[in-house]
């Protein structure tokens, strides 16, 4: 452990030096458009709101999946527990011009302060919060130790360690540090079992080690929906005569499999349509640009085009937070940043929600624990495959065989339907036993009358 505070003085000295660097950097961003353009001085633990009164809970999230995660929780907080104050945060603007839509009426958002010691200590010393939860990998050393030197409770929910980020902890200069950082938590909830060997075999206590499910699970059930869009509901109805399949939170290059299985597939299913939905929308611009470049006719959602003819059957996605209401239209999901090597997958859980069949290439990474337990619920629930070829022959034959797309689709929703259930009760008690410990601080902390 002296090894590791050693390391972390050193990690700290560093970020103190290079915080002007990182301060122009931010500065930089914004005029880029990669921060928001009035709130980019949160990002230096400036804040932009008054803190209310009485007990506050802070949870962070990166970016939009693992903010997505969190909102069930947070929307189970804020009914049982109407009188504590709930302060979110997420890094990119991207995931909180989605999140901001769902949050409760009550909860405040604030974009996350860089882990440098002004940023960190500026943030705490305003939000004094009463615990901080966070959402699967964000282990920021600043943030912890100062957290931790306040006597505040830390949980990380969802937690997860690939398996490069495991043998770069594991390197004799990083463990001591992350030992270090690990031996803070009073909860780690882990997405699956392997997930919580690899933070055992990193040295955190096996005592705050509780497995509870994977909150992707669980978004679905507490996603707040405005109603389907009437852009949304025009498409489905144009659509409907058509055979239609989505591939989803596609990765730059991924298109190329994707059409290349489409191509094929209108020899034998001239009718078929296929939506693409880019994992970024100016990557959905950049496709529809080079269809169209090679001769190709492609409807563009965010020019809200219609598809005018038979001949065009590619519907390029370039908007975000569609997603759950696409999936709505497509009886087969492909979920992308699964066709490459070096990518980790996506969830699988919204598109199984909708009743797609589900199918998903072999580099899934993150979320093979899921594709591992919908498998055995049922291997009817997910479709895994590892060539171009194997995904053109999967979508063939389920477009061929309405009986067999139907078996799919049914399994999916029956696998979807037993995962999810009691993930937020878990979660909850454990918060309870390990953070709240049965009561949410009647007494003040003693670093908050200070």
């Amino acid at each position: 452990m002296e090894l590791g505070v050693i390391v972390y003085r050193l990690y700290r000295a560093l970020t103190y030096g290079v915080s002007p660097l990182v301060h122009l950097h931010i500065r930089w961003r914004r005029l880029r458009g990669l921060e928001h353009c009035r709130r980019w001085s949160e990002r230096f633990g400036l804040p932009s709101a008054v803190r209310p009164p009485g007990s506050l809970i802070w949870f962070h999230a990166v970016s939009l999946g693992e903010g997505m995660a969190a909102i069930p929780v947070i929307r189970h907080c804020n009914e049982l527990k109407p009188d504590l104050t709930i302060l979110m945060t997420t890094t990119t603007v991207s995931a909180f011009e989605v999140i901001k839509n769902q949050l409760p009426i009550g909860v405040l958002h604030q974009f996350a302060p860089l882990d440098t010691p002004v940023a960190i200590d500026r943030f705490l010393a305003h939000w004094k919060p009463n615990a901080i939860i966070i959402m699967e990998n964000e282990l920021w050393p600043n943030l912890i130790m100062a957290a931790a030197g306040l006597l505040i409770p830390l949980a990380l929910l969802n937690a997860r360690m690939s398996t490069k980020s495991f043998k770069r902890w594991s390197s004799p200069l990083v463990l001591p540090l992350i030992s270090l950082l690990l031996s803070k938590f009073s909860l780690i909830a882990p997405l699956s079992t392997l997930q919580g060997i690899h933070f055992q075999l990193l040295h955190a206590s096996p005592f705050v080690i509780n497995y509870s499910g994977d909150l992707k699970y669980v978004v679905n059930k507490f996603h707040v929906s405005n109603g389907t869009s009437e852009s949304i509901r025009d498409l489905k109805v144009e659509l409907s005569e058509m055979k239609v399949w989505i591939a989803s939170s596609l990765h730059k290059g991924e298109e190329e499999v994707i059409l290349g299985v489409h191509n094929m597939l209108l020899k034998s299913h001239p009718d078929s349509v296929v939506i693409i939905v880019p994992r970024h929308p100016n990557h959905g611009q950049q496709i529809a640009h080079k269809l169209r470049k090679d001769g190709q006719s492609v409807a563009l959602r965010s020019q809200n085009k219609k598809l005018m003819s038979r001949k065009t059957n590619i519907y390029v996605v370039d908007t975000l937070g569609e997603l759950r209401e696409l999936y709505n239209i497509a009886s087969i999901a492909v979920i992308g940043g699964s066709f490459i090597p070096g990518l980790t997958g996506h969830n699988l859980s919204e598109a199984a929600a909708a009743g797609c069949a589900v199918i998903t290439g072999c580099h899934v990474g993150h979320f093979s624990h899921m594709v591992k337990a919908m498998q055995q619920s049922n291997p009817l629930s997910v479709t895994q495959l590892s060539t171009q070829l194997e995904l053109k022959e999967a979508v063939d034959l389920l477009l061929s065989n309405p009986e067999i797309l139907e078996t799919h689709q049914r399994a999916s929703k029956e696998v979807y339907e037993s995962l999810s259930s009691c993930i937020i009760t878990n979660i909850w008690n454990l918060l309870n036993l390990h953070i709240f410990r049965g009561k949410l601080y009647v007494n003040v902390p003693s670093y908050l009358s200070k």
